[in-house]
């Protein structure tokens, strides 16, 4: 039997949705003498180092797993999973690690590199392995701001390694013991495939003695997003829509450019690096009660194996009967149905109104309760900015440019204006002012969107691109305005982006994501 360890670390669905699709039975691990007796144990892990290893503790599942290790019982670790066989973690100085593997995991850091790493890479295989075998040159999805350390007393344990700054372990195996550093079940086929190989094999494989790795470098690749803005429309169906600078109608009615889970399938299928779903229904009640939009979750993470991000609605609500939500709540509701990021929109603009007031952190405001248990890899804030012009840069208090592009009375400067409510309200809160409060608070990624570019087809604002980038050091990705494939060319030459986002473009079949690479590779931007 196999079984799989949920303690609550984010989204296990997609774990359990691979293995059934690669036709296995899985259950979940019901008490701790499962984690011993089972026949093979998956143990996924997804958040903070410290809050997964007081959730192990909690529900004794240590000592068993350090049972199960010990006698050399078939056990796949990933992600943070692999992290909490280390000693320790600097992301929670004090806190004990399993212990299995010799070592500390260190935070990325460096000149330039945005952490977390989000995004496809490749491995290096540092020894024979028939699990392995075959996907060195393969992309497998990496998203975590916190690495296993290379050292003389752990490489007997290095089964792969990868480069992000630095050369860091990807995976490690001794025996029957594996642990993946990337998410499997989030990297498409080439995932699903390590995913079966390790279901498959019931017997250790006799490796041969740790080689040093090769000395090629691996890549990250530039991720392509494809973006489903998804409502309501006037008949009650959950459809599929794109505004024109944020107006979704079209003589009256809601544009319908298709059904969620169909064209989430589709992208998938085409090559799309993630899918992201944002919900702008308005809400009558609260999110989870949004039973059709976790539906589309759930359905979508049967048969689709790359990242999915929700926004929508990530915030504390208070429902019809009084009863209070956290929103840590609402995104583990999410979490729960499919998604790996939560995108935070106008939630994130108060929050980061109130930690400019305060001149601190507040320990409330959504972005940091999701950070602080999931990890800020699963925290998205998608900005949605305009360009207010002016004069002079002593006009304003706020971060200005000097524009190629003139204002409506010849003016040469401008700044980036926050709004909420979908573009519908602006707020005395520029750009830069934004995504570095939402960085110090614990956000892990900026969508960075640009109403005045929101359905032109003109190509990225590249001025609010270079502004953002240089602003923070986490990653960004580029949304707003791309009409053809030579869009993303631009925006990964001209700028440090990770990822470009579309959506119109996509859902008409006017660009197909194949177009997209075709071109992103002949320009020699890495793909996936």
């Amino acid at each position: 039997m196999i079984k799989m360890l949920d303690y609550g670390a984010g989204n296990v669905r997609s774990v359990r949705n691979a293995v059934r699709m690669l036709g296995f039975d899985i259950d979940d691990v019901a008490t701790p003498e499962d984690i011993v007796t089972a026949e093979k144990i998956i143990f996924p892990g997804v958040g903070n180092f410290g809050v997964v290893m007081e959730r192990l503790r909690e529900k004794g599942y240590v000592e068993p797993l350090l049972r199960r290790i010990n006698e050399d019982k078939p056990l796949l670790g990933i992600c943070v999973a692999l992290q909490t066989m280390f000693e320790g973690s600097e992301e929670a100085p004090g806190v004990a690690g399993l212990g299995v593997v010799p070592g500390m995991v260190r935070k990325f850091s460096g000149h330039e590199l945005s952490v977390p790493q989000i995004g496809w890479n490749s491995i290096k295989v540092a020894k024979d392995s028939a699990l392995l075998a075959g996907y060195e040159n393969d992309k497998l999805y990496f998203v975590h701001s916190y690495y296993g350390e290379i050292t003389d007393e752990n490489r007997t344990w290095v089964l792969s390694t990868t480069d992000y700054g630095c050369e860091f372990i990807s995976s490690v195996q001794r025996g029957n013991i594996y642990a993946f550093q990337f998410h499997p079940e989030k990297s498409g086929k080439t995932g699903l495939a390590l995913l079966k190989n390790f279901l498959q094999n019931h017997k250790s494989v006799a490796t041969a003695p740790t080689v040093s790795s090769s000395k090629k470098t691996t890549a990250i690749a530039k991720r392509v997003i494809a973006c489903l803005d998804v409502r309501s429309n006037d008949y009650g169906d959950l459809v599929v829509t794109k505004g024109d600078q944020y107006d979704v109608r079209d003589r009256g009615e809601v544009r319908n450019l298709g059904k969620p889970v169909e064209l989430a399938r589709r992208y998938y299928e085409e090559g799309a690096d993630e899918i992201t779903f944002l919900n702008i229904t308005g809400f009558r009640d609260f999110p989870m009660k949004d039973q059709p939009m976790l539906e589309v979750l759930e359905r979508t993470s049967e048969n689709v194996f790359v990242p999915l991000t929700i926004g929508g609605g990530i915030q504390e609500f208070t429902d019809s009967e009084g009863n209070h939500y956290t929103s840590l709540d609402v995104a583990s509701s999410y979490f729960r149905s499919g998604a790996d990021k939560v995108s935070i929109g106008s939630d994130a603009v108060y929050a980061a109104e109130k930690y400019l007031l305060m001149g601190k952190k507040s320990g409330t405001s959504s972005i940091e309760q999701i950070s602080n248990v999931y990890g800020a890899q699963a925290v998205v804030i998608s900005v949605d900015p305009r360009r207010i012009y002016v004069d002079s840069p002593t006009e304003t208090p706020h971060h200005t440019i000097n524009t190629r592009f003139r204002g409506p009375k010849g003016q040469e400067y401008c700044w980036y204006q926050c709004t909420v409510k979908g573009g519908r309200e602006g707020r005395d809160l520029d750009v830069v002012e934004l995504v570095r409060s939402c960085e110090a608070m614990g956000a892990g990624e900026i969508l960075l969107n640009c109403i005045d570019k929101d359905g032109t087809n003109s190509g990225f604002d590249l001025e609010l691109i270079h502004q953002v980038r240089e602003a923070v050091t986490i990653p960004v990705i580029a949304s707003s305005g791309a009409g053809d494939p030579l869009h993303f060319v631009e925006v990964f030459l001209e700028s440090d982006v990770e990822a470009a986002l579309a959506a119109g473009i996509f859902h008409r079949r006017e660009v197909s994501i194949a177009e997209v690479k075709d071109a992103m590779t002949e320009a020699g931007v890495e793909v996936r």
